[in-house]
Parts: structure tokens; C-alpha cells; sequence
């Protein structure tokens, strides 16, 4: 059984360089886990507590396929009917990217974050319309697997830098 994720009230969506805390320090819901550029813009990536569980859904649709970008990612699969999205943008977050994975797998071989060994984590990034990616956190790699498969999430967030 999983813990499931619980609901947070709204959270900032920027905050200024000099407020961040150190990796692996709280911040907005969660633990601050890096800083890394999107789409041109400088961003804090947040891991939340707990986790959901479920099918990536949408079996031969082409939704999600930034590499990068996870929110936009999440959003695509949401409005192409994924229930696992739709429950993880409920908690303001998203499911992370291909990227926003390897940066969550860094940070717990740094020591900064704890993420679960024993299960397969999905990826909001699809590998094909009917493949998403997913991570597996005991030693990182990434490969795709059908999408109706059954697997946990990690929400995260993402700040703007400013």
C-alpha cells in the first residue's frame, strides 16, 4: 500500500534567489531539490511528500513528449483523460519529466533526498503512444514500458527563480 499524497493549500510560484534554502532543505510543501533552467528560465525544483499510484493511461494517444518539461507534460496527459494526472495537478504539482527525474535521482545519491528502491516511478515524458518512460530509482535508469502498467508518482514542483 502506498501513502498517498495529500492535498496543499496554494504556494508561492516564484521566489527570489536569495530565499532559497540549501538542497534537501523544506520549501514550499516539500524539499528543495535543485536548480536548473527551463525553457529559458531558471527554476527550484520541489520533491513533495508521498506518492500516488496508478496507470499512466491514454494507451495509444500521442499527449506527452517534452523530455523536459514535466507540468506541461502532466497538464497534456490531464486533458487527454489521464486520471493519474488529474490527481497529481490537483495537489498543485506535477508529474516530473525525463529531465526532472535524473535531477531527483542526483539529489538522492547526494544524500539530500529519500526515494523509494522497490517500485518502478512513472515519467510524464511518453516514449511512444503507447509506452511513457519511467525511472527506477535504485540505480536510475530510464526505459519505457506500456502505459495502462501500473506505477507510483512522485509529485514535485517547480518555483521560478527570480
Amino acid at each position: 500500500m502506498t501513502t498517498p499524497a495529500t492535498a496543499q493549500p496554494a504556494v508561492i510560484s516564484t521566489i527570489a534567489a536569495v530565499e532559497l534554502p540549501g538542497p534537501g532543505q523544506p520549501l514550499a510543501g516539500g524539499i528543495f531539490v535543485t536548480r536548473y533552467w527551463l525553457n529559458g528560465q531558471e527554476r527550484a525544483l520541489i520533491l513533495l511528500p508521498g506518492e500516488l499510484e496508478g496507470a499512466w493511461g491514454e494507451y495509444g494517444k500521442d499527449v506527452a513528449t517534452s523530455y523536459s518539461d514535466g507540468k506541461a507534460n502532466t497538464v497534456a496527459m490531464a486533458e487527454a483523460g489521464s486520471k493519474l494526472a488529474g490527481k497529481v495537478l490537483e495537489l498543485d504539482a506535477f508529474i516530473p519529466s525525463c529531465l526532472e527525474g535524473q535531477l531527483l535521482m542526483a539529489a538522492k545519491h547526494a544524500g539530500l533526498i529519500i526515494l523509494r528502491e522497490d517500485r518502478w516511478h512513472w515519467l510524464s515524458t511518453q516514449y511512444s503512444a503507447n509506452t511513457a518512460f519511467y525511472v527506477d530509482f535504485e540505480v536510475g535508469w530510464q526505459d519505457g514500458s506500456g502505459k495502462g502498467n501500473e506505477r507510483l508518482v512522485r509529485p514535485v514542483r517547480s518555483l521560478l527563480i527570480q
